[in-house]
């Protein structure tokens, strides 16, 4: 909008001093040529009265000396009855025929001639014929001061179309910046950052939008204080019914299924106490707090599939860990990093038949760690529905939620999830954890809802310990 207002105005500012400089520098041209020619004028009138009175050649050369430059001026005296041939004083510029013609007319007139023009100015002699005097005017007479009348006139039409441009960028600059203001405030309410405010600045138009905006930024602040508060509340009524839970657990008695039941009540309460104090809280959570911040991805993969662990064994799966040997640090939470595992293995345990095999396998790469959860299940027949939030089917009881959670906790790092065939036969998920925190390229990006089929070639280590399953 700035710009376009500094454009409008340099095309209206030049247009009008075009349109006064023009004119006004043809009528000082013209201005110029009468001065000179009224010059010429006064020198012929000045002559005039001695011809009048005498044309004795000495007598009147006295006077065209007196009255203007010998070298620019002319007399011509026609020649009498008993001369035989006319006087010319001075020298002639104008040809015979414009001389006998102002004889004739019996009036001025200019003709042009090399280098200028000349002014033939009739007068009557005492003996009543007509002598004519000649006044040349130089080309450079004519175009005196032209030039510098219109270099000022295009210094003045110059500074115009400056102040105006600059007059233009000021007001330019008083609309655009609450307009950037509203930008940058959409953006940073957009990025997280609810306190994103803009001022009430500006036209009226924009302050209307910086108060709806304003407005909307507040109502968007109650509405997820809200959302914290109803999920507390959802929260802590599970208590009731964890209680219940564990106290029938510990009655269990000895055993390792007795052991599993009441290390999974006690996981669960864990799993609500977090949720309710993450609820209560009202800053939003982050996935890393900054430089060094995160977790051990290998030691988050040993703890999870320590659990999940006892429960394949019951059901006759085998299962396998891949690169969690050493320790892998990625900039993401733990209980983020936990939480998007169960989703993922808890998904393998729910939506596979009992003796199912799975594997997790873990890649630190250069700028990014690959976890790579895969099964030997029937594979999942609409990954794009899969990866949409709440889009899960009623049918085998998915709510669609598990997979978001596992995309979002890549996005926020800047790498993305990908569904495809594992060389188990059956699904295999891919989080790409982005370790430097750039923005993944556009190619590799997953949005909600996308989701690629195209797998990701992997090391060769990782592909034949898969291989491998025992």
């Amino acid at each position: 909008m700035r710009w376009a207002l500094v454009k409008v105005s340099l095309a209206v500012t030049a247009m009008v001093v075009v349109a006064f400089a023009v004119p006004l520098g043809l009528v000082i041209r013209e201005m110029a040529r009468d001065r000179a020619f009224s010059n010429a004028e006064r020198e012929a009138a000045a002559v005039a009265p001695a011809l009048s009175i005498t044309t004795e050649r000495e007598q009147l050369e006295r006077v065209v000396a007196s009255a203007g430059s010998d070298a620019g001026m002319a007399v011509h005296i026609p020649a009498s009855g008993q001369d035989n041939g006319g006087t010319d004083i001075g020298r002639q510029r104008a040809t015979d025929e414009d001389i006998a013609a102002v004889r004739e007319m019996g009036r001025a007139s200019t003709t042009e001639v090399t280098g200028g023009s000349t002014l033939l100015q009739p007068v009557a002699l005492s003996s009543g014929e007509i002598a004519v005097v000649e006044v040349y005017v130089p080309e450079s007479e004519v175009t005196n001061g032209v030039g510098t009348a219109w270099a000022v006139l295009a210094a003045v039409g110059a500074a115009l179309i400056v102040g105006s441009v600059a007059v233009a960028d000021r007001l330019g600059i008083r609309m655009v910046r609450p307009a950037q203001r509203l930008v940058e405030g959409a953006h940073e309410l957009g990025e997280g950052k609810l306190g994103a405010r803009v001022p009430e600045e500006g036209p009226n138009e924009l302050r209307l939008a910086a108060v709806a905006f304003n407005s909307m930024a507040d109502q968007v602040v109650q509405l997820l204080a809200n959302e914290r508060e109803l999920a507390a509340d959802l929260s802590h009524r599970l208590r009731t019914p964890l209680t219940v839970l564990r106290l029938n657990a510990a009655s269990l008695g000895d055993g390792p299924a007795a052991d599993q039941t009441r290390a999974a009540v006690e996981q669960l309460e864990r799993e609500v106490d977090t949720i309710i104090r993450t609820a209560r809280d009202a800053k939003p959570q982050t996935a890393a707090a900054g430089p060094g911040a995160g977790c051990d991805a290998a030691e988050v993969v040993r703890e999870r599939m320590g659990f999940w662990s006892a429960l394949a064994e019951d059901e006759g799966r085998k299962w396998r860990v891949a690169g969690a040997d050493r320790p892998v640090r990625v900039p993401v939470a733990r209980a983020d990093l936990a939480a998007s595992l169960d989703a993922l293995l808890g998904n393998v345990f729910r939506h596979t038949a009992e003796g199912t095999a799975f594997a997790v396998d873990l890649h630190n790469g250069e700028d990014a760690v690959i976890v790579l959860v895969s099964d030997a299940g029937p594979g999942i027949p609409d990954p794009a529905a899969a990866m949409a939030r709440g889009r899960g089917s009623g049918s085998d009881g998915s709510t669609g939620l598990g997979l978001d959670i596992v995309r979002r906790l890549a996005e926020s790092t800047g790498g993305d999830v990908r569904i495809g065939s594992s060389v188990l036969g059956g699904t295999e998920v891919r989080i790409w954890i982005q370790l430097d925190g750039r923005a993944a390229p556009a190619r590799q990006r997953g949005h909600r809802g996308s989701v690629r089929r195209r797998r990701q070639s992997r090391p060769a280590a990782t592909i034949n310990r898969s291989r491998s399953l025992p």
